[in-house]
């Protein structure tokens, strides 16, 4: 009798292993439809298309709202997202509950916020008694899938909808950057795609300016200038605040970096100072600043160091036969000098520099158009170098 028991019990321990090995072993996707609460989520990744995406190999965690969550969303709105005009909204909210890779609870303790597969972050508050993640509590957590794992919530989480120039428009200190932005014709890119990082100076910092700087900005003759000026402004991707800091500089559209430092009064992008920072937007993030930022010339100094950083990196991987990557490293150098401009250098050296850029672009043979830059660029040092050294005899 005792070894039947036993052996029932070993059957019945075998079973609930295999059971809790069959769930492990679902998807996302399974396991969220095995569970019969997830219904209207569900639904949303069918009709946004995600249910390959959540059912493949790669890992995820997925903050999945019940039912209930859902119910608590105008229904209209809900009804608004499934549609099939709406597919990219219903992508950005779906997707803003994902995170990429596989987040324990345990390994969100410390987070405060994490980025989510739509681009922006969302806020981790794991220490308290209630565990949140936006403005939704965690009501269950590590599901465990094949491909991931799901955290339960109790709110539907909604991202930033508008775009930069939608948010700037929205506020009520932006008046001259906007005007700027218009005038240079940026308007569709700031409502474009992105993403973008954009250092946005306040009316009160373009009133700092020189008297009759932003009036001589906006003459239509002084157009390319004011283009310049703005993409100093902005930097490629979501760069939030700490990411900034750590890295302590960031290369604008323009070209050249700006220095980014911690100070005792906060985050200063070269000398202004951020007032307010990682405002989210659908196509990237603003960052509010002091004051407007003025991209210098680079000395003589500078271009030749860059045109030999340039050519030591150049040389090696055009003997190597990569004609094309070669063509990169001196088009950068080339590309960088004529955004910046030179200091005290005539206008002889730049129109080198545009022409030589220009013929470069029009050589299709990789080979001929490394020797085109690299030939230009030889001539721009001796210039730099002739007139430092008449300078300094």
């Amino acid at each position: 009798m005792k070894k039947k028991t036993t052996l029932l019990l070993l059957m019945a321990a075998s079973t609930i292993f295999v059971s809790e090995l069959r769930a492990q072993q679902r998807t996302i996707v399974e396991t969220a439809v095995a569970a019969g609460n997830f219904d209207t989520l569900v639904t949303a990744v069918k009709a946004a298309g995600l249910v390959d995406t959540l059912n493949g190999n790669k890992e995820f965690t997925v903050f999945a709202p019940t039912d209930a969550a859902f119910e608590n969303v105008d229904p209209a709105t809900l009804q608004s997202l499934l549609q099939p005009e709406n597919k990219s909204q219903l992508t950005a909210v779906l997707t803003y509950h994902v995170l990429p890779g596989k987040v324990a609870a345990r390994d969100a303790y410390n987070l405060s916020d994490v980025a989510t597969v739509n681009g922006q972050r969302l806020s981790l508050d794991f220490k308290g008694d209630a565990l949140r993640v936006g403005n939704a509590v965690i009501t269950k957590t590590d599901i465990e899938c094949s491909n991931g794992v799901i955290h339960v919530i109790d709110a539907v989480l909604l991202p930033e909808f508008e775009t930069i120039l939608a948010t700037a428009y929205q506020a009520d200190n932006f008046s001259t950057l906007l005007a700027a932005v218009g005038i240079a014709g940026l308007n569709d890119v700031l409502n474009g795609d992105g993403p973008f990082t954009v250092f946005a100076p306040t009316d009160e910092a373009f009133a700092k300016l020189p008297e009759g700087t932003v009036e001589s900005l906006l003459q239509p003759e002084n157009r390319e200038q004011l283009i310049n000026v703005l993409k100093y402004h902005v930097v490629p991707g979501r760069l939030h605040d700490d990411e900034a800091v750590a890295a302590g500089r960031a290369n604008t559209l323009l070209g050249p970096s700006i220095e980014v430092s911690l100070s005792a009064d906060g985050v200063r992008i070269n000398q202004s100072k951020v007032l307010a920072k990682n405002l989210p937007a659908s196509n990237g993030l603003v960052h509010v600043i002091d004051q407007v930022l003025l991209p210098s010339k680079m000395s003589r100094r500078q271009v030749m160091t860059s045109l030999n950083a340039a050519i030591e990196r150049g040389v090696p991987v055009f003997n190597s036969g990569h004609h094309g990557q070669c063509c990169d490293i001196y088009m950068n150098a080339m590309t960088e000098i004529s955004d910046s401009g030179i200091d005290n250098m005539d206008d002889h050296s730049m129109m080198l520099v545009k022409q030589t850029i220009k013929k470069a672009q029009g050589t299709r043979n990789m080979a001929q158009r490394a020797w085109v830059l690299r030939e230009g660029m030889d001539q721009l040092y001796r210039q730099a170098s002739r007139m430092s050294d008449n300078i300094g005899r």
